[in-house]
């Protein structure tokens, strides 16, 4: 497994909307979460500490909920979530843009919809995660319910992948935890709506060659 230096907060991999105190966000703010996630890991890993306004050399859930709350204007939960990644993308970019990183950092964001080959996504997180960047993904619908019951309809983060002759799989963090899935029986829901991926791309910084 190929997989990020992802941060941890208090042995949890990762942030967790449990620790929303907002009962909105707690339910409902994991594109929040998602955003939330990307600033410390880019102010751990890159430097960007201009998108943490905590102290990014101790963290904790305390000021992972403050900061949730601090993200929830820009990406906020409404009825049906955060279910374009489109709203994901305008609203981290105005937090972003009204909080500037000190070294002018650029993050640049593209989507790649759900509706896209298997093939074509799967090369495309390969490469972010080949540059060191982590992928936010939000799945929607899905027809495995029983092994997708805590990602549906929810944003989750992609950190690492495995590649081998049987399969493709991919490593996830959200609610504090790792869990690995086949990225082929992820993308391929079978149902018609469908979520998508975040793609990064960090502006002033060459890319980071993992593995």
């Amino acid at each position: 497994m190929l997989e990020l230096d992802y941060f941890e907060i208090d042995g949890a991999v990762g942030g967790n909307q449990d620790w929303f105190s907002n009962v909105v966000m707690h339910i409902g703010g994991c594109a929040a979460a998602a955003a939330c996630d990307t600033c410390i890991y880019f102010a751990k890993r890159f430097g960007n500490v201009g998108w943490y306004p905590f102290d990014i050399r101790n963290l904790n859930q305390k000021d992972y909920a403050a900061f949730g709350q601090r993200m929830k204007p820009y990406i906020r939960p409404r009825v049906g979530g955060v279910r374009k990644p489109e709203w994901f993308v305008e609203g981290f970019l105005r937090y972003l843009e009204e909080h500037p990183d000190p070294e002018r950092a650029d993050l640049r964001m593209e989507i790649v919809r759900g509706e896209e080959p298997e093939e074509k996504a799967r090369e495309a997180l390969k490469s972010r995660i080949d540059w060191g960047y982590p992928v936010p993904f939000l799945l929607l619908q899905h027809q495995n319910r029983e092994l997708f019951e805590d990602y549906i309809w929810h944003w989750f983060m992609v950190i690492g992948y495995e590649e081998s002759e049987e399969d493709f799989l991919v490593q996830t963090a959200t609610y504090g935890e790792k869990k690995a899935f086949s990225f082929g029986e992820l993308w391929n829901t079978g149902c018609e709506e469908k979520g998508g991926m975040i793609l990064y791309e960090l502006s002033g910084r060459s890319k980071v060659q993992r593995g």
